[in-house]
């Protein structure tokens, strides 16, 4: 076998099951083990249950193809392509010595190692990679003296140096702030004057915060109009913008021309919340409001073992949207009309707030969709849900970069974090950091400071 070999951990699958078209003209081995941790994954609806089905596919496809069978896959390897490598399943899993004496038998994480831990005996010479989205896993095997590497694709490079979706200009000429107010919008000539230096370049549907010696102003690049407009605060079904980062997030949440916006910041600074009233402002747009968040069981439980109807399974994991719903709800006086709007859109299922799992498949057409905790989503996850955008649907996604709450995904391997690295630069997509908490003093504290 020539080049470089690749031997894949099962999350790596379960977090893309496209992930061998990655490799190029480099062999992929996968451990018999493997296979057998993706047949545990293939019942269900969650996203990784659909990811083992699919690349089960994928090798039933490759064994059964013109240049495959099962036996070729389980020796010599089957080309996966021209001017591709081979993928080869290895069965050799005992624990050899040198091997055997560092890690317990039971685990089938070792078993995988093993699997590696042979093959490099059996292939001296050979450059051999270990691609596993598990920190423990790769230290394990750098222990052994194994190459091991996170799985790189969809990776961005810094999430220190993600797009915010606001630029603070200081010094700028206080004649362009003052024709800003006066005329409410400017043309890009007359703005880039205050660009001269090169430093800041205009990128579509970004924010401003204008500053000079006497005068402030919130400004954004409308890409649509090639202009500068003003951006002024306004109240959203009684929610209030309590800083100038939450006054963009409403402009950007509340535009029908942008199709995709992302809203990003940590616990309290109001993300879901502005993103709800938002949607609840815009509600005579859209045919309906879909609020969504992934459901992330404990111990990788399906929620299938939790008691009750699957109404019961889910409430825990929806409820923190239920509280955002009663929060906006609750600005008004019982029985007034915007409080029964709320009760009415539910009533009438125009309003539904509903596990990801449960959206697959459905219509996104003339929708306003809100995807909550979005950082706990794979980039295929992310680019799934996008895709599925039909005429007159605006997208919202939700979240805290820094936030995972699951195993194999961090802060530059996220959905939430590949939108934003990805997108900065389309005309349908907007995007606002939120940095300052306003829950309460309290939230703000633990939230710098623990």
């Amino acid at each position: 076998m020539a080049g470089k070999t690749y031997i894949l951990d099962t999350n790596v699958l379960l977090h893309d099951y496209n992930c061998m078209r990655g490799f190029e003209d480099d062999d992929i081995g996968l451990p018999i083990t493997v296979l057998e941790e993706l047949d545990e994954f293939k019942k269900g609806q969650d996203q990784l249950n659909f990811n083992a089905r699919e690349f089960t596919r994928q090798i039933d496809d490759i064994s059964g193809g013109e240049n495959g069978s099962v036996e070729a896959l389980f020796q010599s390897g089957i080309k996966l392509g021209e001017n591709r490598g081979k993928l080869f399943i290895m069965t050799d899993v005992k624990f050899r010595e040198g091997f055997a004496d560092k890690f317990i038998s039971g685990k089938e994480d070792h078993h995988i190692l093993a699997a590696c831990f042979n093959f490099i005996q059996d292939n001296p010479g050979k450059e051999v990679i270990f691609v596993t989205k598990d920190v423990n896993l790769r230290l394990k095997a750098r222990a052994l003296g194994i190459i091991a590497r996170d799985y790189q694709i969809g990776k961005i490079k810094s999430a220190e140096e993600l797009f915010t979706g606001v630029e603070l200009m200081e010094d700028m000429d206080e004649d362009t702030i003052n024709l800003l107010y006066q005329k409410k919008r400017i043309s890009k000539e007359e703005f880039k004057s205050d660009l001269d230096s090169g430093s800041i370049s205009l990128k579509p549907n970004q924010y401003f915060v204008l500053k000079s010696q006497n005068k402030s102003a919130l400004a954004k690049y409308d890409n649509f109009n090639q202009e500068i407009s003003l951006v002024e605060s306004k109240e959203i079904f009684g929610i209030k913008p309590r800083n100038s980062e939450q006054i963009f997030a409403i402009n950007a949440l509340t535009d029908d021309r942008i199709k995709l916006v992302t809203i990003s910041g940590t616990a309290g600074t109001g993300k879901t919340l502005l993103a709800l009233a938002a949607a609840l402002e815009s509600r005579k747009a859209y045919k309906q409001i879909y609020l969504s968040r992934p459901i992330i069981p404990l111990s990788n439980k399906d929620i299938g073992y939790l008691p009750g109807t699957a109404q019961n399974k889910v409430e825990p994991y929806m409820q923190p949207l239920y509280d955002n719903l009663q929060f906006i709800q609750n600005n008004f006086n019982e029985g007034s009309d915007k409080y029964e709007i709320v009760n009415e859109l539910q009533k009438r299922e125009k309003l539904i707030i509903s596990p990801l799992a449960y959206i697959r498949g459905r219509s996104l057409s003339n929708v306003y969709f809100i995807v909550d905790e979005a950082q706990n989503l794979s980039p295929h996850e992310v680019k799934t849900i996008i895709t599925r955008a039909g005429e007159g649907t605006k997208i919202v996604f939700t979240g805290d970069v820094y936030q995972i709450d699951t195993p194999y995904l961090d802060s530059e391997s996220n959905g939430l974090s590949y939108i934003i690295d990805k997108l900065e630069n389309q005309d349908l997509y907007a995007h606002v950091t939120l940095k300052k908490g306003e829950r309460s003093a309290l939230s703000e504290i633990a939230s710098k400071l623990l």
